[in-house]
């Protein structure tokens, strides 16, 4: 992190004065008139801030911050204490800061991780295997892996990366392996795991092109997808580039978003990959969308003490044209710092941020409690929906991940260098919370689609056949189906890695049964448009979505 961003607030408020402060937002936010979505809180202290999140396919939650917080609120177990003599904080630390969350039974098992994973990156590889990089300090060339069981705990192997990655986006590739992008000071990327050919980094100077030098940056943790076409979209600063990853090469140059604003950290706006919508397992469009982030010159102006108001636009491209143009909306609310995630039905989330300031260490003000749904197949000017608003302020450091409910799991923010419980604007937030999206309403159970086949953890081929069959118990509508397949992303400072949902090419809806339903959909065609790995599929009828059950394509 640059050295600016660890500056501490000179003027942090009486706690007093923040309860009050929170009590009066609060009130206020709850007179606006919201389209919905309710708020749960799952548990008040799992004991560390979830600074990154990963679902795994057995529905736990891995979550981490960093080692060099210092002691965390929750002990590691048996009287096991970490020994680390480069740790900055604690040499010898008995807490965890590391956390396994079981999204059934609603509990916390500590994790022992050893060396810092502070800022960094990761995907999960085609076995289920949770494959964490990077980080600082001890950890900054570290890879650590985790695998999905009710006992495991992290392994860490020394020295796999070639450089330093902190502050850097990761991506699963077709053929398995991850690419590391960027990453403080680092304009190269480079793959994992190693093979013959692939042991060294490769030098990407967009990476020099889109940053505002050394101090502040603005094209860390830049935005990664995979195209359909097999090419990476990498977006940094305010542009972005179609990157040909296997012959090193750009093929296509995107315009700059009109204005000219940073979006990545730490002006910190969030993007996705809109729905990717398929005809017999292919793909012929892809759409991004980036939201918020801080106009030009507000990370060096919240450090001397003056909170710029976030962006409030959004733009929106499609990637695939062979003229894309950047089409500008405008979200209710200005936000940065914020969380895009995909829900099951395809609409997308806009969470958590501030209304002001940037990314870093006491840069940000104004809490944007409410979150905002933008539907993406609605008329421009009718897309963005304002939700309920939480009561805790997610700021830097946040999360947001969608479970196979169709819930969004949402925790973190710790804007501070160390934890911070009191006489601070914004104390360290250890809650975890859940929002409910609208879909999730007792009003709609009726129409709420129930998978009964196959059953979960099922493997299926690229470009086949799949069944799926669903009950309802009140009135269907034939022509108001779709399945969809969403990939669990790893999640950390406003970026969703590997984040993407496919709308599966469908037939017609049959029933085969007293309220009992089939629908036969096509997989993806190729590893381009879904990686092997684990999915999660949701049948979708009205916009109200079924549980969703974990699907491996290979």
């Amino acid at each position: 992190m640059p050295p600016i961003m660890e500056k501490k607030s000179s003027t942090p408020l009486p706690h007093l004065l923040i309860l009050s402060f929170l009590f009066i937002s609060t009130s206020l936010f709850s007179l606006t008139h919201a389209a919905g979505g309710k708020w749960q809180l799952l548990l008040p202290n799992v004991g560390i801030s979830a600074m990154h999140m990963q679902l795994l396919k057995n529905d736990r939650v891995v979550m981490f911050d960093r080692t060099d917080f210092g002691k965390s609120n929750l002990p590691l177990p048996n009287g096991v204490c970490r020994n680390n003599p480069n740790d900055t904080a604690l040499k010898v630390d008995c807490t965890a800061h590391s956390a396994e969350y079981d999204v059934a039974g609603n509990k916390i098992r500590p994790l022992f991780v050893y060396s810092d994973v502070w800022c960094s990156s990761g995907s999960v590889n085609p076995s289920g295997t949770l494959v964490q990089t990077g980080g600082f300090n001890d950890g900054e060339k570290r890879v650590r892996t985790y695998d999905p069981c009710a006992t495991c705990d992290w392994k860490e192997i020394e020295n796999a990366l070639t450089n330093r990655r902190w502050y850097a986006t990761n991506h699963i590739l077709p053929d398995g392996r991850q690419i590391i992008i960027g990453g403080q000071r680092q304009f190269n990327y480079e793959f994992y795991p190693k093979s013959e050919g692939s042991m060294n980094a490769h030098s990407l100077p967009f990476l020099v092109e889109t940053s505002d030098g050394t101090a502040i940056e603005n094209n860390l943790y830049p935005f990664v997808f995979l195209n359909v076409d097999g090419n990476l979209f990498i977006f940094a600063n305010n542009r972005a580039i179609l990157f040909d990853y296997v012959a090193g090469k750009i093929v296509k140059t995107y315009p700059t978003i009109p204005g000219g604003d940073p979006r990545s950290y730490p002006s910190a706006g969030s993007a996705v990959l809109l729905p990717l919508k398929s005809s017999k397992g292919q793909v012929v469009a892809a759409e991004v969308l980036v939201c918020g982030g801080a106009p030009k010159g507000s990370y060096v102006k919240a450090a001397s003490g003056t909170f710029v108001e976030a962006l409030k636009t959004c733009a929106r491209i499609k990637i695939t044209d062979p003229s894309p143009q950047w089409v500008m909306e405008t979200m209710p609310l200005a936000r940065v710092m914020g969380d895009m995630t995909l829900l099951a039905n395809g609409d997308v989330l806009i969470i958590n941020g501030a209304g002001q300031g940037t990314a870093g260490w006491e840069l940000g003000r104004n809490p944007v409690l409410n979150p905002v749904v933008y539907k993406p197949n609605n008329a421009v000017g009718s897309r963005f929906e304002k939700q309920n608003p939480s009561t805790i302020p997610r700021m830097y450091h946040s999360t947001a991940i969608l479970l196979r409910d169709g819930r969004v799991l949402v925790g973190g923010s710790n804007p501070h260098i160390r934890y911070e419980f009191s006489n601070v604007m914004f104390p360290t937030e250890l809650a975890l919370e859940a929002f409910s999206p609208n879909y999730l309403d007792s009003q709609f159970a009726s129409i709420r689609p129930s998978i009964f086949s196959p059953l979960s953890q099922v493997t299926v081929g690229y470009g086949q056949k799949l069944a799926v069959r669903f009950s309802i118990t009140g009135k269907i509508a034939l022509n108001s189906v779709s399945v969809t397949m969403v990939s669990p992303s790893f999640n950390t400072h406003s970026f969703s890695m590997n984040q993407k949902l496919l709308v599966l090419a469908s037939e017609n809806v049959i029933a085969v049964g007293n309220l009992k339903f089939e629908v036969q959909v096509t997989t993806p065609a190729t590893g381009n448009l879904a990686p092997s790995g684990y999915y999660l599929l949701y049948v979708v009828h009205q916009q109200i979505p079924s549980d969703g059950i974990w699907v491996k394509i290979q």
